[in-house]
């Protein structure tokens, strides 16, 4: 039991007097406070540096519910205000903007209204089975679902780092099984890369902002073809990342910096673009988030009339595997393509490194025979 007591300082007219007169709470001097006793056989006799005898009780009731002496348990929110609070430490982490949208989209647009629709608002609530039946309300592909599944292991992890939670229960989540990153890679023959340059002479003018203009489709797609840029980056494209033929700029998502030289054929390309703005493919005003949107149904119209099957991020696909067939080196094209590691670049092209490893051994093979 711990008992709280006045120490009265000599001057205190309840100085000398009685142990009594240790309890009293009206000191007129506000002598300090002291405590003394035991908790689960912890004994203790120290000052609180307090004078407030409610502030004094206050923190001794609060020992006494997490059980142990100078421990005070957090305050814990909901699962509503974690989540605010865990955005508001993402963006004094300053994370890009791509990856606080996604961890937006999968705590505050999906896990926030599960848990309103079970009526959960305590995270005490989110045990290991509850966060299983939240995974299995999922509609994501397998690589989807693995991103997922860390970024719950990243919002619980800070949960348990505030004192909120004991146990990260999302680490009992099992992602589901997944073809390698580079079976899932996906480039453009160069039959179809043709069909869909020929298909941007066909493309109609369908508003005046020059989106769907054809010579600005077309300026586009050789710049997603030869830079390996993100359609984000692609689209923030200014006329000073430009100096001749070479491109520089920082990209979006990481803000890693990117140098490529361009060919001729895109540089004569956005020469011939007129948009009055410093963008090549945006006019720079509301978010780049809703030109991404503009342009990727442009492009889907395009693959259409070209009837080719694809997606913009192809385009960076292609550009990689073209410079890793043709022999250079795994770390040059993580420079261009702006990872922060070769790993990272290996992970998604291993098999054509693979590729061309084989033929440069046949290669030299032939030379022996």
């Amino acid at each position: 039991m711990l008992t709280l007591f006045r120490r009265h300082v000599r001057n205190c007219n309840f100085f000398g007097k009685s142990r009594l007169a240790r309890g009293n709470r009206n000191c007129k001097l506000k002598c300090p406070i002291h405590v003394e006793g035991s908790l689960r056989g912890e004994s203790v006799r120290k000052g609180l540096d307090l004078t407030s005898w409610e502030a004094a009780s206050d923190l001794i009731a609060q020992w006494n519910a997490s059980g142990e002496i100078g421990v005070v348990k957090p305050e814990i929110p909901t699962v509503k205000e974690a989540v605010k609070k865990f955005f508001e430490d993402a963006h004094a982490r300053q994370l890009k903007p791509p990856t606080i949208k996604k961890l937006k989209n999968l705590l505050e647009t999906r896990l926030l209204r599960w848990c309103e629709d079970r009526g959960f608002q305590l995270l005490k609530q989110l045990d290991v089975d509850a966060l299983r039946q939240f995974q299995a309300s999922w509609n994501d592909g397998a690589l989807s679902a693995q991103k997922n599944i860390e970024r719950l292991r990243g919002f619980f992890r800070f949960c348990c780092d505030a004192g909120w939670m004991q146990k990260n229960h999302a680490k009992a989540l099992k992602p589901p099984k997944a073809a390698g990153l580079s079976e899932r890679v996906k480039v453009f023959t160069a039959d179809e890369i043709k069909k869909i340059l020929k298909a941007c002479d066909r493309y109609p003018t369908l508003n005046a902002f020059g989106y769907d203009n054809p010579e600005r489709v077309r300026a586009f797609v050789l710049a997603l073809r030869y830079t390996g840029l993100r359609i984000g980056d692609c689209i923030g494209l200014k006329r000073s990342h430009l100096e001749g033929d070479r491109l520089f700029l920082r990209t979006l998502k990481t803000g890693a910096q990117v140098y490529v030289p361009i060919p001729k054929e895109l540089e004569g390309q956005l020469e011939m673009i007129e948009s009055g703005s410093e963008y090549f493919f945006w006019t720079g005003n509301g978010k780049r988030d809703s030109a991404v949107s503009v342009w990727e149904r442009t492009l889907r119209r395009l693959f259409a009339l070209a009837s080719v099957k694809g997606n913009p991020h192809m385009y960076r696909h292609t550009f990689a595997t073209d410079l890793l067939i043709r022999g250079v080196p795994i770390e040059d094209v993580a420079i261009l393509l702006g990872h922060s590691s070769p790993v990272i670049t290996a992970k998604y092209y291993a098999h054509f490194v693979k590729a061309r490893r084989e033929r440069l051994e046949q290669r030299v093979r032939a030379l022996w025979m």
